[in-house]
């Protein structure tokens, strides 16, 4: 399949390394066809859907403000600001634009092969993919802000960010992803490379529009005693996915993946993980607890894999999911797959309404019932919120999971009950 013409991306810009990548995701993508929900890593999922033809590569992106999207952080050590796709502002030194790399040394890639046909994409049409690059021993204090924002409406977006976290370094990278209300599709790709004993920190935020499509893939390698923690926070989108691979590779590298979600409208929101134990002595865990209103949908499908030659793991994974309204749906599917002895794993996953005894116990106290089922909803996302590295911005979570159930049934009985 060639959704955006033959050869549209010979015109991008980059050293003739990046042109020869590109070719070849071009040449795979001639000879592949679109997923099904009918593939076990795409099931429960709507991409029957998916029409490309309604959106095409951007040329000309949309102005935007820069400077003030980057006010509401100002405590940073560097930045990058894409529209549409298109870089219109870079600032910090370890930051970098992949295109303007002579040579593929320069920074490390965990993504040796493509996840699925939209990372073939996002290979292909990438127009300026970001290089975060920390040297060994290096510690950044302040986060890395990385904001793209889509604007242009019928456009096909393909953010690309590297971090390249050397050994025994730290940095947190912040990455927000916004639009307008447009129709649009966005299909990024993350990497995220923690050499032996590095500390990463990374948070995404999905604040899309209601009518914009999202297939993102994130694949992280974390090296000896090598630390990551990945988290995600996704309220927007028609339908947005995040697909993350999390590949624990040496001895004692440790990886968590985190998410909140809040689903409401029509939308819906789909999360698939793998946690990936190569290592011996690894150690990961996955908390992801969401809520759905109205006829909103989730779909959680995860994967502990633990290899041959990962003696000692320690894996956990848990997915929760509070449904207010009965027509919300919400699928969780856990898995396990081991082959080696001396570990220790274990997933768990939870669907259903308020818990009664919660509610029950608040009302006992004299908290209004229509009270109750808020505070139990907002209390309920804390414990990742809580866990989050960027206290800036959990304000602003805590914010925006408000405004969503001030727009639910639960905000329409709490201003009856006088809250």
């Amino acid at each position: 399949m060639t959704p955006f013409g033959e050869d549209a991306a010979a015109s991008l810009p980059g050293p003739e390394w990046i042109a020869g990548k590109r070719r070849e995701a071009e040449q795979r993508l001639a000879s592949s066809v679109m997923p099904s929900w009918e593939e076990e890593v795409w099931r429960y999922a709507p991409i029957d859907d998916l029409d490309l033809s309604a959106f095409s590569l951007v040329t000309e992106p949309a102005t935007i403000d820069a400077p003030a999207l980057l006010a509401e952080f100002p405590d940073r050590s560097g930045a990058a600001v894409l529209s549409d796709g298109h870089l219109v502002h870079i600032e910090g030194d370890a930051v970098s634009r992949l295109v303007d790399a002579e040579t593929p040394g320069s920074f490390a890639s965990v993504l040796d092969e493509p996840t699925d046909i939209f990372a073939d994409m996002n290979t292909a049409y990438a127009v300026d993919p970001i290089c975060i690059t920390v040297k060994p021993g290096k510690d950044i204090p302040t986060p890395i802000v990385i904001i793209n924002m889509v604007t242009t409406p019928g456009a096909a977006v393909f953010p690309r960010l590297i971090v390249d976290a050397g050994a025994d370094s730290s940095v947190s990278v912040l990455d927000i992803t916004r639009s307008a209300d447009v129709a649009a599709f966005i299909a990024p790709v993350v990497e995220l490379a923690n050499a032996d004993a590095a500390r990463l920190t990374y948070l995404n935020v999905q604040e899309l529009g209601p009518q914009v499509w999202q297939i993102a893939n994130q694949v992280s390698s974390v090296g000896s005693q090598g630390s990551l923690a990945a988290d995600c926070a996704a309220f927007g989108g028609a339908y947005a996915r995040l697909r993350a691979d999390c590949r624990l590779v040496g001895r004692g590298a440790n990886g968590h993946l985190g998410a909140v979600y809040f689903g409401d409208g029509d939308q819906t929101l789909d999360f698939r993980t793998f946690q990936d134990h190569i290592g011996p002595d690894t150690t990961s865990d996955l908390l992801f607890k969401g809520v759905l209103d109205h006829t909103s949908r989730s779909v959680y499908s995860g994967l502990i894999r633990v290899g041959k030659d990962a003696r000692g793991t320690n894996a956990f994974q848990t997915n929760r999911n509070i449904k207010l309204s009965e027509h919300a749906w919400a699928e969780s599917v856990p898995n396990l797959e081991i082959e080696t002895d001396d570990v220790r794993c274990s997933h768990a996953s939870t669907v259903g309404p308020i818990d009664e005894e919660q509610r029950f116990y608040l009302q006992s106290r004299g908290v209004p019932a229509a009270v109750a089922d808020r505070l139990i909803v907002a209390g309920f996302f804390n414990e990742v919120i809580d866990g989050l590295s960027f206290p800036a911005v959990a304000a602003d979570l805590r914010s925006q999971i408000a405004a969503k159930l001030d727009a639910s049934a639960l905000g329409a009985a709490t201003a009856g009950a006088g809250a």
